[in-house]
């Protein structure tokens, strides 16, 4: 019988489980669907201020290629990072948890299935998912357009028109 321990990270993450050998038996590798989640959001506030990933490395001292492990979850965001990204976006810190599905609230640790995140060379047209309307690049565009209308009352005007032309709601 061989006798398996984990080696624990301080932030509770399995890093790899060793057998009796201490020779490595498998290793975590895929994203929390949540590490992927936050990133998301960060990118989604990050680009609807027009900031550029070093930029925001800048700020927080950090490169742009951290920036980009932590946009697509590679990287685990810890409490005090999270604290200084919602101070350099302006965000509360729940934003960053904003539209979370609740089924990656399960606990104990386990890891959701999730999408493979893209890398370096994924495609600019939009920035995640298509069913995800808030990283799509039209939303962002979209969104910039219309805080650029100064007059309230012109925007409160394009907001009802926007909504007079999409399908109409059914009472439930």
């Amino acid at each position: 019988m061989v006798k398996q321990a984990s080696a624990k990270r301080l932030d509770g993450n399995d890093e790899m489980k060793m057998s009796a050998d201490a020779a490595p038996v498998e290793r975590e590798s895929r994203p929390s669907p949540i590490d992927v989640h936050v990133g998301g959001r960060i990118r989604l506030r990050r680009t609807l201020l027009q900031m550029s990933q070093e930029r925001l490395g800048d700020a927080l001292g950090l490169t742009f290629q951290q920036v980009q492990k932590y946009e697509r979850g590679a990287n685990r965001v810890g409490a005090s990072r999270l604290f200084d990204l919602s101070r350099v976006l302006d965000v509360p810190v729940s934003f960053f948890f904003d539209d979370m599905p609740t089924s990656y609230g399960t606990g104990g640790g386990t890891r959701l299935p999730m999408p493979q995140a893209g890398g370096f060379a994924e495609a600019q047209e939009g920035f995640g998912a298509p069913d995800d309307l808030f990283s799509r690049r039209e939303t962002v565009e979209l969104v910039r357009a219309y805080y650029k209308i100064s007059e309230q009352p012109v925007r409160k005007r394009v907001l009802d028109l926007i909504k007079s032309m999409g399908p109409e709601r059914i009472a439930g």
